[in-house]
């Protein structure tokens, strides 16, 4: 499986490297932004039937799936995602739409509510699924953060580090993510799994997802803690989380969205963190009440 099903793949060149994607459907347009380890097809139980009442566009962020791989900075800021979030609004805006809802899962989600304080004007409707904004994430981070969500100092060590150890078991921390974090069996069939471990391959992206993580913790928290207060995102919003998840156990989601967010609305999911991917048919639902 390389394409979602009745989508056309694009390759858009952008201010600094090109993001691939695919388009399908017609209506009012929806982004989709994928989160770790996936890619794009992370949306292919949910975007085909999406598509018949919206033009969906789902990309792979700068970093992942097939999305170039452009150089960092010290700072690591090339992999903010101030800096993804103004990618995509340039995507979106070569494919011809000016304002658009977005959907993000994971990573995509914290790309999707920077976008929303950021872009203010291009953002119509944003979701986040299971996820609270970066800079909460780190303020309330203790023991339990630490080991539950290891991959985020993990991934942040420096280079070459993590870079270096999953060249060594690409599959080993691709299964283990997927398996640890999901709830519904058989989430994940072989050429989606076989797909997402293939990306994990390549040390170009490795490299890039590292620095995104480098970057969460230093440029996204100062970014967050710029906002706190200070700026609140206008349209409305819809976080889903998971009922068992780390999120729901560590956090009272809607609580801390109502901070960020003038208009915010949601609840768990009976699934594992990968929301689209493990309950497809209560995401779609979600979607088509909250985006229509």
């Amino acid at each position: 499986m390389t394409v979602l099903d009745g989508f056309l793949d694009f390759a858009i060149s952008t201010a600094d490297t090109t993001i691939h994607g695919c388009q399908g459907g017609e209506g009012p347009p929806v982004l989709l932004l994928h989160g770790i380890p996936e890619t794009r097809l992370m949306w292919h139980r949910v975007a085909p039937r999406l598509a018949e009442h919206f033009t969906v566009i789902a990309t792979d962020l700068r970093g992942f799936g097939d999305s170039g791989t452009p150089p960092s900075a010290p700072d690591h800021a090339p992999y903010s995602m101030r800096a993804i979030a103004r990618e995509q609004v340039e995507v979106m805006n070569a494919l011809g739409h000016e304002r658009f809802g977005v959907v993000g899962h994971d990573r995509g989600a914290r790309c999707a509510y920077r976008m929303a304080l950021d872009h203010r004007h291009a953002v119509d409707r944003l979701v986040v699924l299971d996820i609270v904004p970066t800079g909460e994430a780190f303020r309330r981070a203790g023991k339990d953060f630490s080991l539950g969500y290891w991959i985020w100092s993990f991934l942040a060590a420096p280079e070459p580090v993590p870079e270096e150890l999953i060249a060594r078991a690409p599959d080993v921390v691709v299964d283990h993510m997927l398996d640890s974090w999901s709830e519904v069996p058989d989430a994940f069939p072989p050429e989606v799994r076989a797909a997402y471990t293939e990306k994990f391959r390549d040390p170009a992206t490795v490299h890039a997802i590292c620095e995104e993580y480098r970057a969460a913790a230093t440029v996204d928290c100062d970014h967050d803690e710029a906002d706190r207060g200070r700026r609140r995102i206008t349209c409305p919003t819809l976080a889903l989380w998971s009922r068992g998840g780390a999120v729901a156990e560590w956090y009272d989601p809607l609580e801390i969205w109502r901070t960020w967010c003038e208009d915010v609305r949601g609840g768990p999911v009976q699934c594992g963190h990968f929301i689209p991917e493990e309950a497809p048919e209560e995401t779609l639902r979600h979607l088509l009440a909250f985006l229509s």
